[in-house]
């Protein structure tokens, strides 16, 4: 009766919760809004494949983050009224949603500078976004909460992501592009704007050094954090890994907009399979994936899941071979998003674990920017990689692009055990 007691609690719903929910929400949708669906609007418009390929670097805040991210850490935020996450998540989440209002103004078939210069902005503030809310999370929830906490989010997420990409393709059949992503922009200022301002409640944090000059901060806010992390054995295998364990799926994922419309793939298509069937299957993967992490330990589920999401790009290369398939679009977008699911929640799990509550926004900043170098990098090139080598020998790439970081994952749980590099 007792343990049937604390799960209940543990279950329990409660504002917390609801709260990650709808914050996993402001932070999932304007990541489609400069990745796949921006990309459709580019297909469309008939930019050339290189430059579609090229706007993978648009989101390079997203990899930079931890740069700026000891500002958002010990700098009064803007709005010091509401504390300091609270603070800086109101004027950033009006920043946001008047940053995807100008995009809706631009028209890429006729100046893409303009739409790229605005996605950018897009991606700046998004991934400050990001900072405040992962810090929020992890200084807001109790120990027992966490697990909950970033499932929460994880829904809202990818929630986000079903609205900015298959919502935003259905939409622009009505709204038009610049409707559609007018509409985004609203959505997303409202939802983050009215959870930080009514429902969100600012966490307990320690008190931050006042005073001194620029060079006391620096050591506090920058250098301290960092060193703190690369004291730890393993640190340098340890960010070698984060850094490559996405990089076959971020190749990849970069070209599946112009991939599905080559093969003549209609936009209420690729919305309905790869948004709506998509996001089901991603959910699956990632619930999966938390019971595998629960069931067999982090290091052995990042194994398992890392091999899965390798060999699923495979299915790239079944569906480019076979051309125009429906059948076969919705096995490859179902194997792709559940096994992308499983590892996510294996991958997140791990990075959360190495995190210091000393320098929360700054370690997680910091690991997530080096989990999305990739995409954010040499992904830029996978435009120019798919026209030279055509689809088929693409994905094959892309396959074998994952083998490096899964090398280094292995020396590294072999060489330091998961339990003691976490602690030490």
């Amino acid at each position: 009766m007792a343990r049937a007691g604390t799960w209940a609690a543990a279950l329990r719903p409660d504002r917390g919760l609801l709260v990650m929910l709808l914050y996993g929400f402001a932070a999932g949708l304007p990541l489609p809004l400069t990745g796949f669906t921006l990309r459709q609007w580019f297909a469309e418009s008939n930019v050339p494949l290189g430059a579609i390929g090229l706007t993978a670097l648009i989101g390079l805040s997203y990899s930079l983050k931890f740069l700026w991210a000891p500002v958002l850490d010990h700098v009064p935020p803007p709005a010091a009224a509401l504390g300091r996450r609270r603070g800086w998540l109101a004027p950033v989440q009006v920043l946001l949603g008047l940053a995807i209002a100008a995009m809706a103004l631009t028209d890429p078939a006729r100046n893409a500078t303009a739409t790229v210069a605005a996605a950018v902005a897009v991606a700046f503030l998004s991934a400050t976004q990001d900072i405040a809310i992962d810090a929020y999370r992890i200084e807001s929830l109790p120990p027992d909460r966490q697990g909950l906490g970033l499932a929460a989010y994880v829904w809202g997420y990818r929630i986000a992501l079903l609205v900015a990409n298959a919502g935003v393709l259905f939409a622009v059949a009505r709204l038009g592009w610049s409707g559609a992503f007018a509409a985004m922009a609203a959505l997303c200022s409202g939802v983050g704007l009215a959870t930080t301002l009514w429902l969100a409640r600012e966490p307990p944090s320690a008190e931050r050094r006042r005073g001194g000059g620029f060079g006391d901060w620096i050591a506090a806010a920058v250098i301290a954090p960092f060193r703190d992390f690369l004291r730890r054995p393993g640190a340098w295998l340890i960010l070698s890994f984060v850094a490559l364990f996405k990089l076959g799926e971020a190749l990849a994922g970069t070209m599946t907009a112009p991939f599905y419309r080559a093969l003549g793939f209609t936009r209420e298509e690729v919305a309905a399979v790869a948004g709506v069937f998509g996001l089901g299957a991603t959910l699956a993967g990632v619930a999966a994936g938390g019971v595998l992490v629960a069931a067999v330990g982090t290091g052995r589920a990042l194994i398992a899941t890392g091999l899965m999401q390798m060999l699923s790009n495979l299915m790239y290369v079944a569906l480019a071979e076979a051309g125009r398939s429906v059948p076969m679009l919705w096995a490859q977008v179902g194997i792709e998003n559940v096994t992308d699911g499983l590892a996510d929640a294996a991958f997140v799990a791990y990075l959360s674990g190495l995190t210091s509550r000393a320098f929360t926004a700054t370690h997680y900043a910091l690991l997530s920017s080096l989990a999305a170098l990739p995409l954010r990098t040499v992904s830029g090139s996978s435009g120019y990689l798919a026209a030279w080598l055509g689809w088929t020998r693409f994905f094959l790439a892309t396959t074998a692009a994952a083998l490096p970081g899964l090398a280094v994952m292995l020396v590294l749980l072999r060489r330091f055990p998961l339990q003691q590099r976490q602690e030490g």
